[in-house]
């Protein structure tokens, strides 16, 4: 079978599917993308794009995304048709909708089954906009959030099926498009991430390894920005290391923003919170250890005694899964998507978002009483491989899926 695969960011949530693809090595599989620094793929062709257009910076803001968008799906489908004339049609297409790539794929492949991944719908109320009051929408924002979404209508028109990786994501878009989605989570590899008692973690700044011994509590984002409760997680540190005077925190993240406003003093939001905080924080105690590789931050998880994972309503993070799969004791916001993954007091712990020194309080009780909170880790596995582990779980819905659009002579044998 031929696949192409379209993610502007190589290999973004197609991490474990399109690997899975490649290891069986009887399909030929491209995968399109704007992402120029990939390496070589025994197995897989990798072809770049350019968005055929952007928008000035000083766009129309109610159509300065679809503007983005149509750019980058131009620049997808143009690379699609030197494909094409190169003599390769694809049997299959998945792909993100929510950049715009797959828009204009059937105009160049009419009659080829397309698989979109529908992340969000851009939501002026239920969502990350409007839920903090302390970060506040204009009065605009409303009609800026409608007008992005002309993206996920075009598209809902364009794929023959939709993906949500949860049922929280699928409900943010309108009912009508539910009919056309299916709910299956991309996968987390259980069988790989796993717990592991003797793990370390070597600390410079302290001169020798970290293990399960110390008392560590862990915070991650890919960035710290308040949409993945940064400033909550500042302002419950003091008091968490005041009630745990052993306690050491790791922070994993850049000091970017991935979603929303970015902060507009120097230092970004690290550097708002760290004045905030100020001289009520042991920052001797306080590691911050930036975007670090994945194989160091399994091992920082596997340390943890509490790792603690912080978002407002928007797509749920592949570090809680991965995290409980790890068998962390997780302390998480209560909002709807991360109840959707985490049970109270079964596989985790939840806690009012808009409280941090509730945040802190319950972290400091698991700090000091690990072994009342032991049951919770095993349990957040258990729950993981039961319902998201990639080779049990979630890739035999996906390729039934994929079967579903295909010929029975193209149809993928199911594991």
């Amino acid at each position: 079978m031929k696949i192409l695969f379209v993610h502007q960011n190589f290999p973004g949530q197609y991490r474990e599917l399109f690997k899975w693809f490649v290891e069986q090595g009887d399909h030929e599989i491209v995968f399109l993308t704007q992402r120029t620094e990939v390496p070589h793929i025994k197995g897989a062709r990798i072809v770049t794009y350019k968005p055929h257009h952007k928008p000035a910076k000083d766009a129309y803001a109610l159509t300065q995304y679809w503007e983005e968008c149509a750019g980058a799906g131009f620049g997808a489908a143009m690379a699609a048709q030197s494909m094409d004339k190169a003599g390769f049609k694809p049997d299959i297409i998945l792909g993100h909708v929510g950049w715009g790539e797959l828009t204009f794929m059937k105009e160049v492949w009419p009659d080829v089954p397309i698989i979109g991944f529908f992340e969000y719908y851009f939501l002026a109320k239920g969502g990350s906009v409007g839920f903090d009051p302390e970060f506040p929408a204009s009065a605009h924002t409303p009609f800026v959030m409608h007008a992005r979404n002309a993206v996920n209508f075009a598209n809902i028109q364009t794929v023959d099926l939709g993906h949500s990786p949860t049922a929280w994501q699928r409900d943010t878009f309108p009912e009508t498009f539910h009919d056309k989605i299916y709910v299956c989570h991309d996968g987390i590899r259980t069988d790989r991430l796993r717990p592991n008692p003797e793990a370390s973690v070597p600390l410079g700044r302290l001169g020798r390894s970290v293990t399960r011994q110390d008392e560590i509590f862990t915070y991650m984002a890919r960035n710290m920005e308040p949409t993945r409760g940064f400033h909550v997680f500042m302002r419950a540190l003091p008091h968490i290391l005041a009630a745990r005077p052993n306690a050491r925190a790791l922070i994993i993240g850049g000091n970017e923003v991935s979603y929303g406003k970015a902060s507009d003093r120097k230092g970004g939001y690290r550097a708002d919170m760290e004045r905030e905080v100020g001289d009520r924080v042991d920052w001797d105690r306080v590691h911050f250890l930036g975007r670090v590789p994945y194989e160091a931050y399994q091992q920082i998880i596997r340390i943890s005694r509490c790792h603690i994972y912080l978002t407002v309503p928007f797509v749920l993070s592949w570090s809680l899964l991965e995290s409980m799969s790890m068998g962390a004791t997780i302390v998480a916001s209560d909002v709807a998507p991360v109840r959707e993954a985490v049970t109270h007091g079964k596989t985790g712990l939840l806690v009012d978002y808009f409280q941090p020194e509730k945040l802190a309080q319950q972290v400091a009780d698991v700090l000091e009483r690990p072994g009342t909170y032991a049951h919770l880790g095993p349990a957040a596995r258990q729950h993981v491989i039961e319902t998201y582990d990639f080779r049990t779980r979630t890739l035999p819905v996906h390729l039934a899926r994929i079967n579903d659009l295909l010929p029975r002579a193209k149809q993928v044998a199911l594991p």
